[in-house]
């Protein structure tokens, strides 16, 4: 019945759960005094979202309504069509996906319950998470015959249930003006397809289009990595187990520059490693490498500005910087909201190491 419901009112869901998500963001640490709150809201919208998107993931209804729709019809991402791919194919794959994504959406709730019965407990549990996670990325690594990991390793929501609500299948009066529609036929009565309009015709061609990769086996849109670029993928995964029990060995020296550089210098040695072994490894190197792989170095690489507040660059650098920019915006009419802001991130910064991890 629930997900009958979520099918039927997609579109509303989908608008809530981003009202909800944006107000978490734009308010992180507001209120201090109920952060634990605060955040098992944001997690429990995560995890609700991710319920709703297997659901309607396996809903006949909305695929039906997808296929019908007057809507140009988007190809799937090679990220999706790769994810679905080892989730279908492997229910040991879906399941390990799934716990990290559970892990990754609740992990910072579960730091500030354990920061609660002191700092001990708090680094024992962040390592425990970081250990459990990297055990099940070792374990999709070889359950995908050693290729790279996606983030996120689950398909993500392609539909857009609020887009489909406002086509014809779901209100089939009059369309809108300037929107073409179908003609039918006078002897037989059978209406020929609708045609888009000339403003959206480019758009609807770009959409029919099959490109190499498009007709490639999913499988084949990441490469097999061995040697030297599989030890880099291990390394990869490790890092944050590395880095989160040298940040417990010197959590009472938090200017320590030790853990940020051992952590730093292992993500860094990794990509490099990652990208000699690509130029080597896949014909053409680095211009031979599919979408979905340069899509994945380009995310890891921007991941690694988050290393700006971590750990002793933060506390020596990043940190009193911003509490300056803060400081100055408070005092401004229209700025103090801004600098409020920045100040609730900052005290997530201060004080919570999953506030800042990317894997």
């Amino acid at each position: 019945m629930y997900g009958d419901f979520i099918t039927k009112n997609a579109g509303a869901v989908s608008q809530i759960e981003s009202a909800l998500r944006s107000l978490t963001y734009i308010v992180p640490a507001r209120f201090k005094d109920v952060e634990l709150a605060s955040e098992s809201l944001h997690s429990g919208i995560q995890l609700l979202s991710l319920y709703h998107d297997s659901l309607l993931a396996r809903s006949p209804a909305l695929a039906n309504a997808a296929a019908s729709s007057s809507l140009p019809r988007e190809k799937p991402s090679p990220h999706n069509r790769y994810t679905k791919f080892w989730t279908t194919r492997s229910p040991s794959y879906r399941r390990v996906a799934l716990l990290i994504t559970m892990i990754q959406y609740t992990e910072l709730l579960w730091e500030m319950a354990a920061k609660r019965r002191g700092k001990k407990m708090r680094w024992h549990v962040v390592i425990v998470l970081e250990t459990v996670k990297a055990l099940c990325r070792l374990l999709l690594l070889r359950l995908t015959n050693s290729r790279p990991l996606l983030t996120p390793p689950l398909p993500e929501r392609e539909i857009d249930p609020a887009a489909l609500e406002e086509s014809s299948v779901f209100e089939p009066e009059s369309p809108p003006p300037g929107e073409a529609t179908g003609w039918k036929m006078p002897r037989t009565g059978l209406e020929l397809p609708s045609l888009p309009n000339s403003g959206k015709i480019s758009q609807y061609l770009l959409s029919k289009v099959l490109t190499a990769e498009d007709v490639k086996p999913p499988a084949q849109l990441l490469h097999r990595i061995r040697g030297t670029g599989y030890l880099a993928e291990v390394l990869y995964i490790l890092r944050p187990v590395v880095y989160a029990v040298a940040m417990k060995r010197f959590a009472n020296d938090r200017k320590s520059w030790t853990p940020w550089l051992l952590g730093f210098s292992l993500e860094y040695a990794a990509r490099q490693m990652t990208k000699r072994e690509l130029e080597t490894s896949v014909p053409g190197g680095l211009r031979g490498l599919t979408q979905l792989e340069r899509d994945e170095l380009t995310r890891r690489a921007w991941a690694m500005g988050w290393w700006g507040v971590r750990g002793a660059f933060y506390e020596n650098i990043t940190g009193p910087f911003l509490q300056g920019i803060s400081g100055r915006l408070n005092n401004q009419p229209v700025l103090g909201l801004l600098g409020g802001v920045l100040e609730d991130y900052q005290y997530l910064w201060d004080n919570y190491y999953f506030s800042s991890a990317t894997l």
